[in-house]
């Protein structure tokens, strides 16, 4: 049939169902016939000669905004498309989801004609808007298909015949649609063809521009982390070269990132590196200690990249800084110093300038020395030191040098290279200054140091750097040094037991502990402290100390200082029967201590109870014990008040009653020896050392 014929018959099936809604469903076809039911529904004027809606140009302008890929995409298509359809009458449109013409483009007579119908951009094709038409048909039923002359519902479009085909996202959602649209005589089948093979390349340029926006995503996703994380990171091609690094690993390797790309990792770490040889052999390696240039000490953990035929087409390598992960053992072997200065209890002047000398040292970088009796705290006063210094967060390692065996004291140290001895361990183990680099080293007992060992520490410390045991590689090490020692060091020097050179190196900031005898007035916060620890780590509540027991420990001389005091207030604790800590709940050696002198301090209290035969000490009852009873007691216990108590067969409390009753006072005395570097109590007790003030 005839282009013609076919129009007449199909504008008088049109006319019949706008005059009499009657459809010709010989000429009518379901989808035209639904449409033009929708449309009629819809008050939508048939006779209308332009496009009904056209949008303002600020929304077309937002709308091409939105749709901005979808236009970058289909508009050169757009224009391959129609360059086949070029002066033979026909325009493309792109039109959006909601079916507003984006951009179209076409000969100039047939873009003149659609003008005079509005049929540009800008115009609504959407079927509620313009009734049945093809885009309005498609973007409603989602597939490709022609609409031809009067099978449009409004007279505007009766001149043309539109091929459109619906545009689907990557994820298959409807974006829009592509049409040809000309005038009525040039329909051909062939139109909607070229239209479907247009839109399978938007939709496949669609998806191509999806994968690529994945793939930067992935890329800037994978580039975020590699440049977040603190380690440094590698990776190298089949043939070595760097194809990617962070910026933490050039900072560790000490060179610009942007200038190595497409670099050799050998050029830069030299032939001998771990990244080479797995990418070689293909081992995984983890945790490889490396050396270069005596500048860059590091590890690193290389896992080699297999495409699908298990060919090596890489190696991606993870470098760690030597030092953070020997700050990481060391925290993790609980190397870290736990003690600060609030830690400190006392209020003695003397040993309030010991902490105030040790807040200075704390700001200092210089070497400190810690001279004292074991037991006043040189450990704690060393950890406080570093907690209050710009070393803080680093490792806080310390060493014994009288507990360590003399043949391992070397390689603890300086440590070793594996082979070094029999016994080493494979691949080596680093030593105390390694460990302890960029923090601070305390030597406990520095002056019990082989004299051989003392030359290697004395180089350590002026060149800072260290040289492994059956090594030749120079490490280069931050180490602040703490020393301690209970020992004369200048006698030892004298002596020929430890270097003067040594010792001038060490002696910068010098400490002098001070013994808890020598600070008396601390006791009492001291034990309040320790109370209070022990009842919290064994849910006691022993909290009342009784007055004699505190005459007690103020009395005794400490030798074993600030550490004894500790043990005894926790024996005290942990035999308390009820809140109150007794004497009983003491060790003997705190109360028997000889080093006392008893007197009586009221002259006529001697005659008071005294009687015929009154040094005879054991009574029947001893309730009735007098002075000289008591005064006897003592004597011969040496100055035990406990076995005073037994021989008199009364409690203790009783004693300690009638010796205030009797005004017997327990005076304690000090001398100084002078061949001792320290002062110590002698013992006066018994006939000349043991003095009973009678009244005469």
């Amino acid at each position: 049939m005839l282009i013609y014929d076919r129009k007449e018959q199909m504008l008088k099936a049109w006319m019949e169902f706008v005059e009499q809604g009657h459809i010709n469903k010989k000429w009518v076809r379901r989808e035209i016939e639904d449409s033009w039911r929708r449309s009629r529904s819809r008050g939508i004027d048939s006779c209308v000669e332009t496009v009904p809606y056209l949008v303002e140009p600020a929304e077309l302008e937002q709308r091409r905004e939105a749709n901005r890929e979808l236009l970058e995409i289909s508009f050169p298509i757009m224009k391959n498309l129609f360059s086949f359809v070029e002066g033979s009458g026909f325009m493309v449109a792109l039109v959006d989801q909601d079916g507003i013409i984006l951009q179209s483009l076409g000969d100039r007579e047939t873009m003149s004609l659609a003008s005079r119908n509005r049929l540009v951009a800008g115009a609504s094709l959407n079927e509620a808007a313009s009734g049945t038409n093809a885009t309005g048909l498609v973007l409603k039923q989602g597939r490709p298909l022609q609409v031809f002359a009067t099978e449009h519902y409004i007279k505007a479009l009766h001149p043309w015949t539109c091929s459109s085909g619906p545009i689907y996202g990557h994820s298959g959602q409807l974006v829009g649609a592509l049409s040809i649209t000309g005038t009525f005589e040039k329909v051909h089948s062939h139109t909607l063809g070229m239209v479907v093979a247009a839109i399978d390349s938007i939709e496949g340029q669609l998806k191509v521009n999806k994968v690529l926006e994945n793939l930067l995503v992935v890329n800037r996703y994978q580039n975020a982390i590699v440049e977040s994380i603190s380690d440094g990171l590698i990776a190298v091609d089949e043939k070595a070269r760097v194809t990617k690094i962070n910026a933490a690993a050039a900072t560790l390797l000490k060179i610009n990132p942007d200038s190595v790309i497409h670099s050799s990792i050998n050029e830069l770490l030299g032939y001998h590196n771990p990244i080479l040889k797995s990418l070689q052999t293909g081992d995984i390696c983890t945790d490889e200690e490396f050396h270069a240039d005596g500048k860059i000490h590091c590890t690193m953990t290389c896992r080699p990249i297999r495409n699908p035929q298990q060919k090596i087409v890489g190696v991606v390598t993870v470098v760690r800084e030597i030092r953070a992960v020997k700050q990481l053992v060391t925290r993790m072997v609980g190397a870290r110093a736990r003690f600060t200065f609030d830690d400190l209890i006392g209020r003695n002047a003397t040993y309030l300038k010991t902490v105030e000398m040790a807040r200075t040292a704390a700001n200092s970088s210089s070497n400190v020395m810690l001279l004292g009796e074991s037991g006043t705290g040189k450990e704690v006063f060393a950890q406080a030191i570093h907690n209050a210094s710009s070393r803080a967060k680093g490792p806080f390692i310390a060493i014994n040098c009288a507990a360590l065996p003399r043949e391992l004291i070397g390689s603890e140290l300086f440590g070793y290279n594996e082979g070094a001895f029999t016994g080493a361990k494979r691949g080596g183990s680093p030593g105390k200054f390694e460990l302890a680099d960029g923090g601070t080293l305390f030597f406990d007992e520095i002056g019990e140091m082989p004299l051989e060992l003392q030359a290697n520490l004395l180089r350590v410390l002026q060149e800072k750097a260290v040289v492994r045991i059956g090594g030749d590689q120079v490490i280069n090490v931050d180490v602040r040094v703490i020393v301690a020692t209970n020992k004369n060091l200048h006698r030892e020097v004298e002596k020929g037991a430890f270097r003067s050179d040594l010792f001038y190196r060490l002696n910068v900031l010098t400490i002098n502990m001070v013994s808890l005898r020598n600070r008396k007035d601390d006791i009492l916060p001291l034990t309040g402290f320790f109370v209070e620890k022990v009842n919290a780590r064994l849910g006691k509540n022993a909290v009342i100390i009784a007055p004699e027991t505190l005459d007690y420990l103020q009395r005794y001389h400490w030798p074993g200082n600030i550490r004894q005091l500790e043990n005894v207030i926790e024996r005290a604790v942990h035999i308390a029967s009820g809140e109150d800590i007794t004497p009983d709940c003491l060790p003997d050696e705190v109360l028997s201590d000889t080093r006392i002198h008893l007197v009586s301090s009221v002259p006529g209290a001697a005659q008071e109870e005294t009687k015929p035969n009154s040094d005879v000490v054991v009574r029947k009852s001893g309730k009735k014990a007098n002075r000289i009873d008591i005064l006897k007691a003592i004597k011969n216990n040496d100055g035990n008040l406990t076995h005073a108590a037994k021989e008199l067969r009364i409690s203790r409390s009783t004693l300690y009653r009638k010796m205030d009753k009797y005004s017997i006072k327990v005076v304690e005395t000090e001398s100084v020896l002078p061949e001792m570097h320290w002062s110590r109590p002698f013992i006066e007790v018994a006939n000349e050392r043991f003095c009973f003030d009678d009244n005469k």
